[in-house]
């Protein structure tokens, strides 16, 4: 191998692995946000006041797992490299509608009910599970919805 090659190791690699992926922006980052639902689920939603605690799979958690499964499907119809069309927006913003919306039922139940299917002694408290897919329901609705734009790549900001 000549010299000239050597000296300048990874020169033609891209400077990203996601360039590769060949995902629209506004698909990647909804195919990260389910991501993120679906590692909410393996989290404890709930803690039985230092008695143990459960995940996401059960009750309205599957809610929200049926809503990751809409938005990854949603992201691989039609051109991965385009946009979103019309469905495809309508389909993941109910996906992402879905995912909030199980989220929100899910708190809201753990809030009113607290202990009443123990008979009021235990506390009931929300896992860091339940707050994640929540959240990833909110920010996808509002990326959706074009509230929050997609932020703009490093290279386009310096030309």
């Amino acid at each position: 191998m000549p010299k000239s090659q050597t000296s300048r190791p990874n020169q033609n690699q891209p400077s990203f692995i996601m360039d590769n992926l060949g995902f629209h922006k506004s698909k990647l980052y909804s195919l990260i946000l389910a991501g993120v639902g679906l590692i909410s689920l393996l989290l404890p939603w709930f803690s039985l006041g230092g008695f143990g605690s459960k995940n996401g799979f059960g009750s309205w958690g599957l809610l929200v797992l049926v809503g990751v499964g809409v938005v990854a499907a949603s992201c691989f119809m039609g051109d991965k490299s385009k946009g979103y069309d019309d469905m495809g927006k309508k389909l993941a913003l109910g996906g992402f509608g879905a995912m909030a919306g199980g989220a929100v039922i899910y708190l809201i139940r753990i809030l009113t009910v607290g202990g009443g299917k123990y008979g009021g002694y235990i506390k009931l408290s929300p896992g860091i599970g339940l707050f994640l897919g929540l959240a990833a329901g909110a920010i996808g609705l509002l990326l959706m919805l074009g509230i929050v734009k997609v932020p703009k790549s490093i290279d386009d900001k310096v030309k």
